[in-house]
């Protein structure tokens, strides 16, 4: 009798169910995450050098216009 008390006690319990829930929703998320990463790095990539780019060229035309003043 005590082992189908215990197994019903088992079988109503939900604490491991909600456990569950949260680690198939925090998966979720982060395989998302992962997506969107994968999906926008080669425009910030290509961003970045962009801006370098930028900056190293008015870097060399601020020099060059302050050597010649």
């Amino acid at each position: 009798m005590k082992f189908f008390k215990f197994a019903r006690k088992v079988r109503n319990d939900e604490d491991g169910a909600v456990t569950v829930d949260w680690v198939v929703l925090t998966a979720a998320v982060v395989v998302l995450g992962g997506v969107v990463m994968a999906a926008i790095k080669s425009g910030v990539v290509s961003a970045a050098s962009n801006i370098g780019n930028y900056l190293k060229d008015t870097a060399a035309a601020t020099t060059t216009l302050s050597k010649t003043n």
